[in-house]
């Protein structure tokens, strides 16, 4: 059974998404501000309400609800939209200078999928966790915050610009706005 199923209406769910092969592809802030932008529109425009969230290199943690629709279905909307824009950005962007490596190893990575003739650049899989007691859902925000602190990328979790531990984040949460 696909992931995508496991996700219902309404719930609250602590989602993982990956890169392909683990690539350190968020290192970029282009490439970043583009997850922050799509999350954005997301929650105008598709009933996404976001509570917790890190963008690290090579993956994104997030704790979200979908009032409206199906979670599945937003979740591979936002996974494709996502990946084509940043694939566009890699390929057009002018300042990356890993493109050559980074768009060889979408290629190569979309060869063991059937669905993705050119690139693939998410994982398929999105490790949902159906958050339904305080107790698991104080475990996962304190997970997303402490993650860029165990990678040893910031000292401080409110150090860190793509989290929802920081108070300047440029990603909004649910009632800050």
């Amino acid at each position: 059974m696909s992931e995508y199923r496991k996700t219902y209406e309404g719930g609250l769910f602590f989602i993982t998404l990956t890169v392909v092969g683990w690539i350190d592809v968020f290192t970029r802030k282009e490439y970043a501000d583009i997850l922050v932008g799509s999350l954005e529109f997301c929650k105008k425009e598709k009933q996404l309400a976001i509570f917790a969230y890190v963008i690290m290199p090579s993956h994104i943690h997030l704790i979200v609800r979908r009032n409206e629709g199906l979670l599945s279905d937003w979740l591979r909307d936002f996974k494709s939209h996502t990946a084509k824009k940043i694939i566009k950005e890699i390929e057009n962007g002018g300042f990356e200078s890993r493109k050559e490596w980074l768009l060889h190893m979408f290629k190569y990575y979309a060869k063991f999928q059937a669905q993705n003739s050119n690139y693939m650049f998410w994982q398929k899989s999105n490790h949902p966790t159906d958050l339904f007691t305080e107790k698991v859902i104080k475990q996962k925000i304190d997970y997303i915050h402490q993650n860029p602190v165990a990678a040893n990328l910031v000292t401080e979790e409110s150090y860190y610009h793509y989290s929802s531990a920081n108070p300047l984040s440029p990603l909004k949460m649910n009632g800050e706005e």
